[in-house]
């Protein structure tokens, strides 16, 4: 029988997902099928564990359930613990694994597609909520100087750096008005950008040709990255991170690692 994937959400008809994941089974040989399932917002458990008992091997999580998922999992990879949400799920013999490819998705694109190596760089990521959660202790393993949490609320941005003290690069909180001047990168993991807006934070931010990554893509994203590109920074929006998080979702399941570069060629293309 052929394996069976999907990506799950509340609205998923939008996912480029099966596209991306059709496009890794060719390049590698592997044989499966991935499509959309959308799961009721009351029903995402009992949709999940039908998909499972129908022979599903695994899954994306999109919103709102990455938390849900995190809770179904009975097995967890060391970033998904430290993100506290599961965006991926492989349906063991013996449990259902749970992992977060957001944030090694995300460290992926900056340093092989933007050509951003990120030791010794000084980061500033904006927001404090799932999004950044999940790409947090990611952005660490990769080595850079020093990590600036800010929101809009600094005691959201303290917690998430108390809980990731211990990884051992310095890290910092603050608000959106006392974000750090002059950082190299700049990651926008707030949902300003589905209202249109620029960016939350100030341009002093921006270090002359900093990249400035929101992760999100598409027309969602263009505020923001022409803000960025008309304070001299690199604009960069989120689909390099969709591949790329695709990528390892893929690696998790299937123990294969695709060449990504003409997947994102042929998206960036469509788009």
């Amino acid at each position: 029988m052929t394996d069976k994937y999907v990506v799950v959400g509340n609205p998923v008809e939008h996912s480029r997902s099966p596209a991306i994941h059709a496009m890794f089974a060719e390049q590698t040989g592997q044989v499966l099928t991935y499509d959309r399932l959308l799961a009721p917002l009351d029903g995402f458990e009992a949709t999940l564990r039908a998909f499972a008992a129908a022979g599903g091997k695994g899954c994306n999580i999109t919103v709102p359930f990455k938390f849900d998922a995190f809770a179904l999992a009975t097995k967890r990879t060391e970033r998904a613990q430290l993100g506290g949400a599961v965006n991926t799920l492989r349906f063991d013999a013996d449990g259902w694994t749970g992992d977060n490819t957001d944030g090694a998705g995300l460290v992926n694109d900056i340093q092989k597609n933007a050509g951003r190596p990120l030791a010794g760089l000084q980061v500033l990521l904006v927001g404090a909520g799932g999004a950044a959660a999940g790409v947090l202790g990611s952005l660490i393993a990769a080595r850079p100087a020093h990590i600036a949490v800010v929101n809009r609320t600094a005691d959201k941005a303290q917690a998430l750096v108390a809980s990731h003290a211990h990884l051992g690069v310095p890290l910092t909180a603050a608000t959106l008005a006392d974000a750090p001047a002059a950082q190299d990168i700049v990651v926008n993991a707030t949902s300003t950008s589905l209202a249109g807006a620029a960016a939350p934070v100030d341009a002093r931010v921006l270090k002359p040709d900093a990249l400035a990554l929101d992760m999100m893509y598409g027309p969602k994203a263009q505020g923001f990255l022409d803000w960025a590109a008309a304070h001299g920074a690199e604009p960069r929006d989120g689909l390099g991170m969709l591949v790329e998080q695709a990528a390892e979702a893929f690696f998790f399941w299937r123990g294969v690692r695709p060449d990504t570069a003409p997947v994102l060629a042929t998206l960036r293309a469509a788009l």
